[in-house]
């Protein structure tokens, strides 16, 4: 409840609540020390202040914590080890996350879909195909739940047997757009709807930025069908590029109202072409992690966690690369991907050569070859 209040006060974003409750360690703490703030942040001091004899916002917390007890709603907080691990890496991620679902939001391979909202029959026609095409993979499909080319990313998942989820920019007291009412609902059996917004939160214009970010944090990849100079999809996309997150893009004709946002990106270089799944899959290097997986494990003379075995299999694919190398490839954080490393020195598992380069080390694990 502390931490939901703590959210809800002018002036106190997701980065400064996530700093002030790691600070404090608790969001209770930060209403029960706040005054150690005023020779801190004195206009911190006075928010936090101000939020903790404000009435409305304490009531508007109770009447929330009555709505996810009445429809046993998950709330994942930052700290939490169910939070998503791939949003918890950026900056200005959620404090928390409110979820009503089945799907695995830390599953092994998460692809956001986005595009316009005037979706051509073109433009649907490739989401359908992409989808399908990406059925033996079995990764998480996220969109926005918009009409357009979001909508037919969540059914032509659904239809697929796909888990996807629709991140929303009002409450889980509603559906917008309406007639994705029904979707919505086999969307709770078959992956999830996600939110940072309280019940009773109109959908209006400038939550859809907001919405738009834990798109792109959530997934290892945002892929735009169909877009115009401007809109949702490429914020989006602009999004996902600050967080070093791998941005496609389908190609179309030059003339196209729809296109032009799509050949924008790959104008400016900030998004690679892919014109089907295989193209997404090889981009992604799915088919090697599932091929060396399959070699390089039973090899191995010590047991590793699910991040080393990952670590350890791309480096026997790829050969010597470097931490930030093997974070953007095996799609872990940077925090992980070195906790994951130091572990694997230790063991001597893998060695780190001049230049910061880790390899495999030989005295403990034996090439698929030999």
């Amino acid at each position: 409840m502390y931490t939901l209040a703590l959210s809800q006060i002018p002036g106190v974003g997701c980065v400064t609540g996530k700093n002030l409750i790691r600070q404090f360690k608790s969001a209770k703490n930060v209403f029960d020390h706040y005054r150690e703030l005023a020779g801190i942040h004195p206009r911190l001091e006075k928010a936090v202040r101000y939020g903790l004899n404000d009435k409305v916002l304490w009531k508007r917390t109770e009447r929330e914590m009555k709505f996810i007890e009445k429809y046993k709603i998950r709330v994942l907080f930052f700290l939490d080890e169910d939070y998503p691990w791939r949003l918890a890496d950026c900056y200005d991620s959620p404090v928390y996350l409110f979820y009503k679902g089945n799907a695995d939001l830390n599953a092994d391979k998460v692809i956001g879909v986005v595009g316009t909202r005037s979706a051509t029959e073109y433009g649907k026609s490739v989401t359908r195909e992409l989808i399908q095409g990406l059925r033996e993979e079995s990764p998480l499909i996220v969109s926005g739940l918009a009409y357009g080319i979001d909508s037919q990313a969540h059914r032509a998942a659904l239809d697929n047997g796909l888990d996807t989820a629709g991140v929303l920019g009002h409450g889980l007291d509603r559906i917008y757009p309406g007639n994705n009412r029904i979707m919505a609902e086999k969307m709770l059996e078959q992956g999830g709807l996600v939110t940072e917004f309280f019940s009773c939160t109109e959908p209006d214009r400038e939550n859809f930025p907001m919405r738009n970010r834990i798109i792109a944090g959530l997934c290892d990849a945002i892929i735009v069908i169909e877009a115009a100079l401007e809109g949702g999809a490429l914020i989006t996309a602009g999004i996902a590029d600050t967080y070093n997150k791998d941005v496609f893009v389908v190609p179309g004709r030059v003339t196209d109202k729809f296109s032009c946002g799509c050949n924008m990106l790959i104008k400016q270089k900030k998004a690679d072409i892919i014109r089907n799944a295989d193209d997404l899959i090889f981009e992604m290097k799915w088919k090697e992690t599932r091929v060396t997986a399959s070699v390089v494990q039973p090899k191995l003379f010590i047991p590793l966690t699910m991040d080393e075995d990952k670590i350890v299999n791309l480096l026997f694919a790829e050969g010597d690369l470097s931490i930030d190398e093997i974070s953007r490839k095996s799609g872990l954080p940077v925090n992980k991907t070195a906790a994951a490393l130091l572990n694997l020195e230790i063991e001597n598992v893998v060695q780190c050569k001049p230049g910061k380069l880790f390899s495999v080390s030989r005295s403990q694990v034996q090439s698929p070859l030999l």
